[in-house]
């Protein structure tokens, strides 16, 4: 069984997906870019600003049910120019987690008009 996590504190959905599942224990979220969640439009023209505005977009999806980033237990991330930006990325990133990080895989992509993209797995503990 799943359940669709909806909120309006982050990004909605461009098209035919949900922001987020509750499957079990585990909620997975939908790639998040950099767009404000209130009028749409992409929030930074550099990865570190784009970056932080997607982790907040994710951030309100984990907190629609009661987890935050220390819940996340995978990442996958997508930066329109891996070696470029790369490391200003990972120093946002890493700054909403402490250790043990996340497993993590970053590839580059083409992306539509955007510099990162960040998708999620957390896990509920008891």
């Amino acid at each position: 069984m799943k359940k669709e996590l909806k909120t309006s504190e982050g990004a909605a959905p461009v098209g035919a997906y949900s922001q987020g599942l509750v499957v079990g224990d585990f909620v997975y979220t939908s790639g998040m870019g950099p767009l404000d969640p209130h009028t749409g439009e992409v929030v930074g023209t550099d990865v570190a600003a784009q970056t932080h505005q997607v982790m907040r977009n994710l951030g309100a999806i984990l907190a629609a049910h009661g987890l935050g980033f220390d819940d996340v237990v995978k990442s996958t991330v997508h930066l329109q120019h891996l070696k470029r930006d790369f490391a200003a990325y990972n120093e946002v990133y890493k700054s909403y987690f402490s250790q043990p990080f996340p497993v993590r895989t970053t590839v580059g992509s083409e992306l539509m008009d955007i510099l990162v993209e960040i998708d999620f797995v957390a896990h509920k503990s008891a």
